[in-house]
């Protein structure tokens, strides 16, 4: 899952800055970065924080964060099906035109 991946193409989407989006979250920079770098993980509250500023339910967020890896090796056939179809529903639902997501 690639959490951070998810919330740089969204905030870049939505024009905004990392600065201003880590001050709008009561956030750093600094660890905004590491956000989105996948270098650290937040906690449930930051990551609702974020998810209200990006005008994105959190769940949603989750999903557009899901991997091939994440999924039950089992459930793989059936994701690769759907993944691609509802990501782009939700980036057109959302506004978030085509972000880098899918990587």
């Amino acid at each position: 899952m690639k959490l951070g991946t998810a919330i740089k193409s969204i905030r870049t989407k939505n024009g905004l800055t990392q600065a201003q989006l880590a001050e709008r979250c009561n956030i750093t920079q600094t660890y905004l970065s590491q956000i989105e770098n996948n270098l650290k993980d937040p906690n449930i509250s930051t990551l609702k924080e974020i998810s209200t500023h990006l005008n994105i339910p959190l769940p949603i967020l989750f999903f557009l964060s899901i991997e091939e890896s994440d999924v039950n090796p089992i459930k793989r056939e059936a994701f690769k099906l759907i993944n691609g179809p509802v990501k782009s529903l939700l980036n057109e639902f959302f506004h978030l035109g085509n972000p880098d997501i899918n990587d």
